[in-house]
């Protein structure tokens, strides 16, 4: 497991510094962020991408299912939390009411590297309407799942954790080689059953009634360059064009969208 992994608060600056320099640009080309909007994370973890829009005066809503990441999140950022500008929700999105626990709609839904754990993401998409206030928006970044480490092996604890498509393998020799070196196998299995490609998300924005507003591929993801020192670099506009071959290339994504009219 590499170290920013385990190191809670760089992981939070990471995740705020990703924000600010490239989530918040990427979002207001077609969306301003202004101080009166409100603002839903789902799977928001530690709250480090929270922290980018709390300071642009936004308030913000976190939901996220593991407590000890809520507990991580209060700690972070008590001030927000003090001053009646954030709160969080420890819940399943499933399982929220807006009008009791949101409390009310929101003009920009978040999703950052979420959507290739969730089950049944149709269903997410269509529950996202009834979150969203009238021209609200909402954005998702994600790895495609046949990119070098789509597969999340980056959370193992071996040698597999530096193997970039090793998670393509067959189910069953990937599953022993987790097995093998006492790998977490529930959770890196379950990816794998979540996974998401660039064709599979438009195709279920198509299927549940969004418009792309805006989208974005990278040859190398942004926030590598806090995590790895690697140079942030945009996907080759023709490859980017290229269906299905350019997930193995394509290490994260950025799209923007809302419902069609």
């Amino acid at each position: 497991m590499f170290e920013f992994h385990q190191d809670r608060n760089q992981y939070f600056q990471i995740q705020y510094q990703n924000a600010v320099k490239y989530v918040l640009p990427f979002i207001e080309q077609s969306v301003p962020i202004r101080s009166h909007m409100r603002v839903l994370e789902i799977g928001a973890g530690e709250g480090g991408v929270l922290r980018a829009f709390t300071e642009r005066g936004c308030s913000a809503v976190g939901v996220e299912l593991d407590p000890l990441r809520v507990e991580w999140a209060c700690g972070f950022l008590w001030e927000e939390i003090g001053r009646g500008q954030l709160f969080y929700i420890e819940k399943n999105i499933y399982d929220t009411d807006i009008t009791a626990d949101l409390k009310g709609g929101f003009d920009l839904i978040l999703l950052k590297d979420v959507i290739e754990h969730i089950h049944d993401q149709p269903r997410l998409f269509r529950l996202l309407h009834s979150l969203l206030k009238k021209e609200g928006v909402v954005f998702f970044g994600f790895p495609p799942w046949q990119m070098p480490f789509g597969g999340h092996q980056q959370i193992a604890r071996s040698f597999i954790s530096r193997l970039p498509y090793i998670h393509l393998l067959p189910l069953v020799v990937y599953k022993s080689l987790l097995q093998l070196n006492n790998e977490p196998v529930a959770d890196l299995l379950e990816i794998r059953q979540t996974h998401i490609s660039i064709e599979k998300f438009e195709s279920i924005c198509v299927e549940t009634n969004y418009s792309i507003i805006q989208k974005i591929h990278y040859l190398i993801n942004p926030i590598y360059q806090w995590k790895f020192g690697w140079k942030p670099r945009k996907q080759f506009f023709w490859l980017s064009a290229i269906p299905w071959i350019r997930n193995y290339f394509t290490t994260c994504v950025y799209y923007l969208i809302k419902p069609a009219k």
